[in-house]
Parts: C-alpha cells; sequence; structure tokens
C-alpha cells in the first residue's frame, strides 16, 4: 500500500520546474540536466502509474515490483531533495537582491557562493540521472510499459467533496441500549465482599465493535454521573508502565483517555495493589479484544459484546450514506446497501466507514463495487485490518493516502488537532497550492473532511475560532502504521535493526538523563541521512541538550519537520541555518530557551515556528519578518511590542520583506507584551489572530485587512476601541475589512461592542461573534443622540451586523438585556445566552 509514497513525490516533481529555470545562478548545462531529469521522472512515473494501477489490490504482483519501486522511490526522494534545494537558492537570492550591494557582496564569499552551489548542484543531477537512466532500462525487464486504453488513476487536482458532513455522534449510538442498561446495573451493585473495594468488569469483543463508544455511553450517562462522587478515563497500550500509569490515574480529574491492554497479571495486580485503597463500591470497566487480558484483569464475569443485527447496522449505514430522508428517493441503492450491511457482520466501525465511503455517490456502479470487492474474500485473522476499512483507504486520492500515512508517527488515542497536523503535512510538502490559488491550509481542511467522513478520525471537538480536535480508532491507527511501512516508524533508541528505508521518525518514552549523551549519537547513526522528520509526539520531557539538536543538524541535512517539543536546551545552535530545507520547527514548551539564534532567519523555506510556553525567551530573533516562507507562528515572549521594528530599533525600508507571508499568528502568554501596532501593516497576508493570556497588551493595531479570525482573550488591559500610540481615539475604522469570525473572552475593559465591529466594513462580513467571561459587558449597543442628516457615522447597534449567523453570550453578569433590533438580524441561525444576569 505505500507504493503511493512514489506517486505523490512525483507529483510535486513534476510541478517543480519554474523554480530552476528562473534562477539566474544556474548554468546552461544545469538546467538542461534539470530539465532531463524531469523529462525522465515523467516518463518514469506515467510507467508507475499505470503499472502499479493495474496490480492495484493484487498483492502478489506488488511483491514482485517492490523492490523496483522501492528504488524508484529512493531516487524521487533524493530527486526533491535536489529541487528543493534548488527553491532554497531561489529564495535566498531574492533576499540577497532586496539587501543591496553589501549583502550580494557578503553573499558570494560565503559558503553559498554561487560557483560552488553550480558545481554541487550538478555532480548530484548527474548521480541522479545515472540512476534514473538504470531504472528505464529495468523498466523493461518489469514490463512497465503503458497500456493504451486503460483507464488509470490521474495525479492532479484533489477531488474536494460537497462541504456537508454524516458524522455519527456518541449521542447517536443504535442498538447498545440493553447493554448499556446491564452494565449500569453492575455499576449500581454495591459489593457484597467486605475485602474487595473495587469491582472490575472486563468489556470484550473484536476491534470495530463499538466497546469504548459504548463505554463512552455508560461513563456519561445521568445515572452514572450522580452515583459515582470522581470518574476516571484511563488509557494503556501493550506494555503497562505502573509508574506512568498512577500519574495519568492522579491527573484523570481533566478527563484525559487512555485504555486499558496488558496480559501481563503481576503488572495488573500490582497497579491494583495501588488503587485498591478507594471507597467501597469503586467499579473499573475494562475494555479489551482480548479474552485473557480479560481474565487476567477481571473480579466480575466478563461482559461479551456482541454485533449489532442487520436492521441496526442498515440504521447506521443509512444515517452515514443518506442526506436525512433520502434514502427513500434511492431504492436500488438501498438494496445494494443492505448486501454491503450483511457484509460488515455487525461491526459499527465497519458500518459508518463504507456509510461515509458512499455518501452522496447515486452511481449504482459506485456501490455494485464495493459491494462485490475482492477484499472481502480474503481470510481474516485475528487482529486484521477490516475489510471495510481497506475499502475505504483504497478509494482515497493519492495526496490524502499520504497525510493519512504520515498519522502512524503518532501513539494510539493520540488527541489531534486540525492546525498543527495539516502544518505538518504542508512541512513535507504533501499539500500542494492548486492551480485556482486556494490557500495550503484550505485544501489541508479539506484533506481532513475527507478523512472524517469515513470515520479515520473520530470524537471530534469543535472550537469557535475554527481549531477541530480528533482522534483515530486504535484500527485505524493499525492501517496507518501498515500502510506507512517502511516510510514511517515508531522507535526507541535501543533499536537494533533500522531499515535504511525510513524517512519519517517518531520515538518513544526516554529517559533522557540517561541515553541523551550515550545513545543518541549510536541511535543517529543508525538512521538514514535523507531523514525527513524527527518527533516527539507524547512525550513528558524532551531533549536537554543543545547537542542533541547540533547531531540532528549534523547528520540530517534533509529533514523538513523537526519536533523538539518540551526540551530544555538554553539556546538554538547558529547551525540551525544549514538545515535549509526545514519547514516545520516545534521548540514549545521549552522553558529554558532564553534567545534564538539570528541564523534561524536564514531558514528561508520555513512555513512554522512554534515557540509556544517557552516563558523564558527574551525576544524573536531580530530578522524573523525576513523570513519570506512562515506561515504559521505560534510565540510566547518576554518582548514589550510586535513585530520588532515596533520596538524602534530600526526603520523598515520600503519594498523589504516583512511578514508578508505569514497567514497565522498566536501569541500566548506574553506577560510583558504592550503593543501589537507599529508595523502591523505589513501583515498584508495575516487570516487568524489569536491572542490569549497579554495583560499588559493595551494596544491593538487596526491595519489587517485581511483577518478572517479574530480571538482575544485574558488581556486585562485592552481596550478594544482602537487607539494610537498616545491613547487617543482613532477615527479610521476600516481596519478589518475582512472579518468573519471574532471571540472575545475575560476582557475586563469590554463594556459595550466597539464602534469598529458596528460601524466599519467588519458589520458587513462578521459571521460569528462569542462572548465570554467578560464581567463588565452590560450590552450590545448603545443609544446616542441621532446623527445630523449630514453626518457619515451610522447610529450603533447590534443591527448593522447584517452578516451574523451565530452569536454565543455566556458568563457576562452585567448583561440585563437584549436590544429589540435583535429581530432585524435576518440571518441569524444560532442564538445561545448562557448565565447572564436574567438567566
Amino acid at each position: 500500500m505505500a507504493e503511493s509514497f512514489a506517486f505523490n513525490i512525483v507529483d510535486k516533481l513534476l510541478g517543480k520546474p519554474k523554480i530552476i529555470l528562473l534562477n539566474t545562478t544556474i548554468n546552461y548545462q544545469i538546467k538542461i540536466n534539470y530539465l532531463y531529469v524531469y523529462t525522465i521522472n515523467y516518463q518514469l512515473s506515467t510507467l508507475l502509474v499505470d503499472q502499479v494501477s493495474l496490480a492495484a489490490g493484487v498483492y502478489t504482483e506488488l511483491e514482485n515490483l517492490k523492490d523496483t519501486i522501492s528504488t524508484v522511490k529512493d531516487c524521487f526522494y533524493d530527486a526533491e531533495d535536489v529541487l528543493d534545494e534548488f527553491g532554497y537558492d531561489s529564495l535566498l537570492w531574492q533576499v540577497v537582491n532586496e539587501g543591496g550591494f553589501r549583502r550580494k557582496v557578503r553573499h558570494f564569499f560565503s559558503t553559498s557562493n554561487p560557483l560552488a552551489f553550480r558545481f554541487k548542484m550538478g555532480s548530484k543531477i548527474k548521480g541522479i540521472r545515472e540512476r534514473l537512466d538504470k531504472i528505464t532500462v529495468d523498466a523493461d525487464k518489469f514490463n512497465l510499459k503503458k497500456i493504451m486504453g486503460v483507464p488509470v488513476p490521474v495525479i492532479g487536482p484533489h477531488r474536494e467533496r460537497e462541504k456537508t458532513y454524516s458524522f455519527v455522534r456518541a449521542s447517536d449510538v443504535i442498538g447498545r441500549d440493553g447493554d448499556k442498561d446491564k452494565i449500569i446495573e453492575f455499576m449500581m451493585q454495591s459489593s457484597d465482599d467486605d475485602q474487595e473495594n473495587m469491582s472490575v468488569l472486563p468489556l470484550v469483543g473484536i476491534g470495530g465493535l463499538g466497546k469504548t463508544t459504548l463505554a463512552k455511553f455508560v461513563y456519561n450517562d445521568k445515572r452514572v454521573v450522580k452515583h459515582f462522587n470522581k470518574r476516571m478515563w484511563v488509557y494503556v497500550s501493550d506494555e503497562l508502565d505502573v509508574t506512568r500509569l498512577i500519574k495519568e490515574i492522579i491527573t484523570s480529574a481533566t478527563h484525559h483517555k487512555y485504555d486499558v491492554w496488558s496480559k501481563n497479571r503481576d503488572k495488573w495486580l500490582e497497579l491494583k495493589a495501588m488503587v485498591d485503597v478507594g471507597a467501597k463500591g469503586s467499579k473499573i470497566i475494562v475494555t479489551t479484544r482480548d479474552k485473557l487480558v480479560a481474565n487476567v484483569m477481571g473480579t466480575h464475569p466478563m461482559y461479551e459484546l456482541k454485533g449489532l443485527s442487520d436492521e441496526e447496522c442498515l440504521s447506521v449505514f443509512i444515517r452515514c450514506a443518506f442526506k436525512d430522508g433520502k434514502d427513500k428517493r434511492y431504492p436500488r441503492l438501498l438494496r445494494i446497501g443492505k448486501d454491503i450491511v450483511k457484509k460488515c457482520q455487525g461491526l459499527p466501525l465497519a458500518v459508518r466507514t463504507l456509510g461515509g465511503l458512499l455518501y452522496l455517490k447515486t452511481n449504482e456502479n459506485d456501490w455494485v463495487r464495493v459491494r462485490d470487492s475482492d477484499c472481502w474474500q480474503l481470510e481474516q485473522k485475528k487482529d486484521d485490518i477490516l475489510p471495510a476499512l481497506k475499502l475505504s483507504y483504497d478509494d482515497l486520492s493519492f495526496d490524502v493516502k499520504q497525510c493519512f500515512a504520515l498519522c502512524s508517527l503518532f501513539p494510539k488515542d493520540f488527541q489531534f488537532d486540525n492546525i498543527h497536523l495539516i502544518q505538518m503535512w504542508m512541512g513535507q510538502g504533501l499539500i500542494q497550492p492548486s492551480l485556482q490559488k486556494e490557500e495550503m491550509e484550505n485544501i489541508g481542511n479539506q484533506y481532513l473532511d475527507e478523512l472524517l467522513q469515513i470515520s479515520f478520525f473520530q470524537d471530534v471537538e469543535f472550537h469557535p475560532i475554527g481549531a477541530r480536535i480528533f482522534k483515530m480508532h486504535d484500527l485505524v491507527h493499525d492501517l496507518a502504521l501498515l500502510v506507512a511501512r517502511p516510510n514511517c516508524s515508531t522507535l526507541n533508541f535501543d533499536c537494533k535493526n533500522i531499515s535504511t528505508k525510513v524517512r519519517h521518525v517518531s520515538t518513544l518514552e526516554v529517559d533522557w538523563l540517561e541515553e541523551e549523551e550515550e545513545k543518541v549519537p549510536r541511535f543517529f547513526g543508525k538512521l538514514n541521512k535523507n531523514i525527513r522528520t524527527i518527533s516527539f509526539p507524547n512525550i513528558v520531557d524532551g531533549p536537554r541538550s543543545e547537542s542533541f539538536v547540533g547531531s540532528c543538524i549534523l547528520r540530517f541535512k534533509y529533514i523538513r519537520v523537526l519536533d523538539l517539543q518540551k526540551s530544555s536546551f538554553k539556546a538554538l545552535p547558529n547551525s540551525i541555518c544549514y538545515l535549509k530545507l526545514l519547514k516545520y520547527l516545534d521548540l514549545s514548551d521549552n522553558r529554558q530557551v532564553k534567545r534564538l539564534s539570528n541564523s534561524i532567519c536564514k531558514l528561508h523555506h520555513l512555513q512554522t515556528l512554534i515557540l509556544v510556553e517557552c516563558e523564558s525567551l527574551e525576544e524573536l530573533p531580530r530578522h524573523i519578518e525576513t523570513m519570506m516562507s512562515l506561515r504559521l507562528l505560534i510565540v510566547t515572549t518576554q518582548q514589550i511590542a510586535l513585530p520588532p521594528q515596533a520596538l524602534g530599533k530600526r526603520e523598515v525600508k520600503v519594498g523589504t520583506r516583512c511578514f508578508n507571508s505569514l497567514h497565522n499568528l498566536c501569541l500566548a502568554d506574553c506577560n510583558s507584551l504592550e503593543s501589537l501596532m507599529g508595523g502591523m501593516g505589513t501583515f498584508t497576508t495575516l487570516t487568524t489572530l489569536i491572542i490569549d493570556g497579554c495583560p499588559c497588551l493595551s494596544l491593538l493595531s487596526k491595519h489587517l485587512l485581511a483577518l478572517d479570525t479574530l480571538a482575544i482573550m485574558r488581556c486585562e488591559s485592552l481596550d478594544l476601541e482602537l487607539g494610537n500610540k498616545n491613547g487617543e481615539k482613532e477615527d479610521d475604522i476600516r481596519g478589518f475589512g475582512s472579518l468573519r469570525n471574532l471571540m472575545l473572552s475575560v476582557l475586563p475593559k469590554l463594556e459595550i461592542l466597539p464602534k469598529w465591529l458596528i460601524q466599519g466594513p467588519t458589520s458587513n462580513t462578521l459571521l460569528c461573534l462569542f462572548i465570554e467571561r467578560c464581567d463588565n459587558f452590560r450590552a450590545l449597543w448603545q443609544d446616542e443622540e441621532s446623527p445630523s442628516p449630514n453626518s457619515s457615522v451610522l447610529p450603533e447597534g447590534i443591527d448593522h451586523l447584517i452578516a451574523l449567523r451565530q452569536l454565543k453570550i455566556q458568563y457576562c453578569p452585567q448583561l440585563s438585556a437584549l436590544p429589540e433590533k435583535m429581530g432585524n438580524l435576518s440571518y441569524l441561525t444560532h442564538l445561545t445566552i448562557m448565565q447572564t444576569r436574567n438567566r
């Protein structure tokens, strides 16, 4: 299944000739070599797509091609590295040309000397050309020839589905009321055995049956909530680490979800002894696929969950495959759907996945193809991937397959969010700008919607500012592990045999005190030098020393994603600038780092920089605004003003690049920040601004014409009536001409809605308004004397928000009434008022 990695790289290679040919530093021969590589790539990719698409679903044929495909993938990876180096050189020359004569002279005598670059890249292209020649010759041996007249998948623009959804939420559980009542009956029973404080009920069933959903159904039932003073939900994977689990139990009041999964009875008894001091009547529900686990852990006979009936499965399927009530319009599809449901063998996950796959598809052939697929004929062994999941995966486009495969780097039960995940996809080049110039973040959200639609992600939580939190079912995670091999791998520092094909690495829990100095260098030495991802997605502590980062820099020149969250080194090495292809850098939750080397500004490919919870960071690098590819910046800093030139240290020359690629900016817990004013007019592409926990912030710029989403939280000194440096009120209120989403939270100075919201262009664009925990907020509008006939100022009133769709106000005790003119909001569809004076 992992052969689609090659297709994605081919697609990117075929889209990159302009970067090369526009760069005047590259001589004629190198251009010819590049065009040769480009042509061979195109020819070879056509052969590969044809052949592998014909072999799709036939494992033996793919096995015969596996070695050749692996060689081709390696060659394409290396070719993409070369092209990205050319891309970096092109970006570098843009910076040099904007810097004047002195910068050009310094560049000529630097290690980036254009003559040396030509020689180095010419040698690399020659090597790739020779490898491609050999692969082209081998194509005949493996019968990789273009077959005319056979329809094959086309690598091209993503297929966008209609933006409607049919997700089945936990509250929509079907067919489990009887099971729920029986389990709750057990939960309410008092223990007859005075020796036992705690009773354990194992809930057993095969994967995809809905054990976790049922447990969640019970856990949130009002009878259970009322009966137990404390409820906890804990997850443990294959290895039961008692110490770590106890820590998780202690913090479980925040309702972090974990599972229990260990066959080691000694470890279970050790854990049970620690928690057995609870009050009498305490109950534990254990969900597991394995009866041995149930026997090890249970003090009560296991509850074996059965599959849903065909009728119940059909009800779930109809919810997922059709819009409300539309199933009756398609009786022929419904008959085929009944056959598909029977093949799902009562498994809700399989039913939901295939229902989502067929959602809004009315072509009968699509339904017949699913019903008659060969996947149903494969022998199903214990813990095998469900045929329904395989079918849904096969139906994904190549680019979405790659994004899904990269999710295998995260542990089971990991809590994803769309912002970071999409940025990581972008960092690996898995999302490319469309011909329609659609933003990559929007394309990433379309990919995410497709995965949500087929239930590859679940437990979705929506947040007002556009963020989404979600998880992946364990069986779906198993599928991601399968399709990502051998390119993606989760390793620990003791791994001995590591495939040279691994390009993306995440690591398990690490004891840095014991392992950082001794084991890390050996571990790095086992990895392919062309590693593209190093990530620590779920660890308590990250790297402690600069030597770790230094080792990464020396060893992995082609890395794109470097996740060093929760690290504790005090400074980022100057050598960070050598990671020329780096696109994603996460240094979040480093409480020790005080400065970032100015050399980080030479990372001209960098798109994502995450510095949140870096509470000791004194200031951002001086020239950070010149990072021409930076799209997302999340930062905690001790600076008093942003952007840097607002401090008055230097003037920005006209025409100089200054944050003009930044789309998303988040400022969190910047306790010293006072102003977001000077220079903000250069943020011409900023669409999302989140300000959280900046108690000294008093001035906010109005010059954000592209801003779509604004969230301001916990800013006690901020007056939203935009002011200038002298604190005077501004007459020009045209600053937020594109704002659609506004969230205001914990703002003591907010009493009424600001004039720029009611009287400015925002009144025509705002769709969603959320106000919460603003203790002094008292009115949505304020009466004034009627304006003179010649006045251009409109009277204040919320009725001027003519486009408003959603209004939510909660925990604002001074708000006593809504204005009568609320009735004029003709597009308002969602109104929520909670915990106000007249609740």
